[in-house]
């Protein structure tokens, strides 16, 4: 039994794949809806098919009723034709009448009978034939206005006979020779009696025939009217319902597809076009959403790549930043140096330039004046030194050599260099004591920049007359105090005039490049030190009535 049970079990399993096989192959090869679906070229085809269709069929009928109504107003003109001739021809014979009575009356002759009856004679006569052929064509007109209508023409034409048969008679008798005029009256009442009867019933009956046609007209007329008006709700009902079945949902998906593409314009590529239809749009659906997600995923490898292109123009732009950064130091440390050593330069030439001047003019101790060239020009040769040290090094920057030296020393030999210089400008130098202290740096620099303010405090402070030169000790600085009766130094201008190049405002700015002050803040703190400046000056510690200025260095002590 259990054996029989495995056996069933694996029995099952493979009828159940084979089903599964076989309704999905029954599924690959149904027809789906898709497949089914016409196109929208198919559909718009067949719409505008029934639509024509619709047109011919209008347009066929609008040319029949046309037709209809032109026979049946055909018939009615040659009826109204017709009556006319009939009102012709009562008129030719009531004249007849008239002429036969006469000649009875007066017994006219045979012969003048026949002449004076010869003319309306042959007027009648043509009429009744005119009349006859009208009948003949209107019979065969009435074919296409039915059985009835020909039958009546026909049994019309019957009277026009018997009409015609008797005034060829009564014409006749009066043509004859017969002069009894009892005769002729016979003829001529019998003619009377006759025709008229005849002709009111002709006309009677092209009247009603008339009347007939024309009401067949107003029938026909009300007939196309229902006619246009149906074909005209069916026209409308299936121009509605291929707008609303078909254009319309065409416009909805031609408005989807321009908002999907909008929003791709707009680089939002999250479009999800339904694709549940193979027509033309859905064509486009499928090929747009293809397109979008191309897009997207294009954009978002152009995203990774310019993130590494601009991760890579950033490093770029940093290495050429610095590049440019160090390309700029080295070249203001060029210019800086150049600016520099011109001033060095300048400044013991000037020295030299104004002893000679002396020494030719005859001054009172020309010795001296040598011996000022002489310092003059050995500290032009050490800045010339200097100089070439600075063209070998790669620093580009003034080389200094501090080393301990004396600063009351020092500071006499600045005052030396510039003593000259304060007594050509009319103005007084009071130093105050130096305390004996031993300062770290660069003597030479030292010196220079102290005179290089000094000379500053010349022609900056003229009109103050009054310099004065102190210094003091702290733990572990010397203190150079500098101070002036000049104009002083705006605050807007005190963080400026460090500055190279930098001039100060007011009556102080024509004069001098401000590269002194901007080469002494350098030199000073190269060697640790500082320079200050204070201005305007408290009146407790002004050296006159003007502002003052006071530049103070700070230099380390020797240890």
């Amino acid at each position: 039994m259990q054996h029989f049970g495995a056996k069933s079990t694996g029995l099952f399993r493979v009828c159940t794949k084979n089903r599964q096989f076989m309704s999905a192959n029954l599924s690959q090869h149904a027809p789906s809806p898709k497949a089914l679906s016409l196109s929208l070229k198919a559909r718009l085809g067949l719409g505008a098919l029934l639509l024509g269709l619709v047109t011919l069929v209008t347009a066929g009928m609008m040319v029949v009723a046309m037709d209809r109504v032109t026979q049946r107003l055909d018939a009615a003109l040659m009826a109204e034709k017709r009556v006319e001739r009939y009102a012709a021809l009562s008129t030719q014979v009531s004249t007849f009448i008239v002429i036969a009575a006469e000649s009875i009356q007066t017994r006219m002759p045979p012969d003048d009978r026949a002449l004076r009856l010869e003319s309306v004679t042959s007027n009648i006569m043509r009429t009744l034939t005119q009349i006859r052929q009208d009948l003949d064509n209107a019979v065969l007109e009435a074919r296409a206005l039915g059985i009835d209508e020909q039958s009546r023409r026909a049994t019309q034409s019957l009277g026009i006979a018997r009409m015609e048969a008797m005034f060829t008679s009564t014409r006749d008798g009066f043509l004859s020779d017969t002069q009894d005029p009892d005769r002729l009256q016979g003829f001529l009442d019998i003619f009377s009696i006759s025709f008229d009867p005849l002709l009111n019933e002709v006309v009677v009956e092209e009247m009603r025939a008339r009347q007939t046609i024309l009401s067949g007209i107003e029938t026909l007329r009300q007939r196309l009217t229902l006619i246009a008006a149906a074909v005209a709700a069916v026209t409308i009902v299936l121009l509605l319902a291929y707008y609303f079945a078909l254009i319309r949902p065409q416009f909805r998906r031609l408005d989807m597809l321009r908002d999907a593409a909008q929003r791709i314009g707009r680089e939002d590529f999250a479009v999800a076009l339904p694709d549940n239809k193979t027509d033309e749009i859905g064509r486009v659906f499928s090929e747009t959403n293809r397109m979008a997600a191309a897009l997207s995923d294009r954009k978002a490898e152009v995203a990774s790549e310019w993130a590494k292109l601009n991760d890579i123009i950033a490093d770029r732009t940093q290495e050429l930043s610095d590049a440019n950064a160090k390309l700029a130091k080295t070249d203001e440390d060029r210019r800086r140096f150049f600016a520099d050593v011109s001033h060095e330069l300048r400044t013991p030439l000037t020295v030299i330039l104004m002893e000679s001047q002396l020494g030719r003019a005859g001054g009172p101790d020309p010795q001296a004046a040598f011996a000022t060239i002489e310092s003059r020009a050995l500290r032009l040769n050490r800045r010339i030194d200097d100089l070439l040290r600075v063209a070998r090094s790669e620093s580009g920057q003034l080389a200094l050599n501090p080393a301990p030296f004396d600063l009351p020393q020092m500071i006499d030999e600045a005052l030396d260099e510039t003593r000259a210089e304060i007594a050509n400008a009319g103005m007084e130098m009071t130093l105050h004591t130096i305390p004996d202290l031993t300062v770290e740096g660069d003597r030479n620099w030292i010196r220079q920049v102290i005179a290089s303010l000094i000379r500053n405090a010349i022609r900056h402070a003229a009109d103050g007359t009054h310099l004065s030169l102190g210094a003091e000790a702290t733990d572990t600085t010397a203190l150079i105090h500098i101070t002036d009766n000049g104009p002083g130094i705006a605050p807007a201008d005190q963080g400026k005039i460090f500055e190279r190049f930098a001039q100060g405002s007011g009556t102080t700015r024509a004069a001098g490049f401000g590269v002194g002050l901007a080469l002494a803040k350098w030199v000073i703190e190269e060697q640790g030190g500082q320079i200050t400046i204070h201005s305007p000056l408290p009146r407790d510690t002004a050296l006159g009535d003007n502002p003052g200025t006071t530049v103070t260095l700070s230099l380390p002590l020797a240890i």
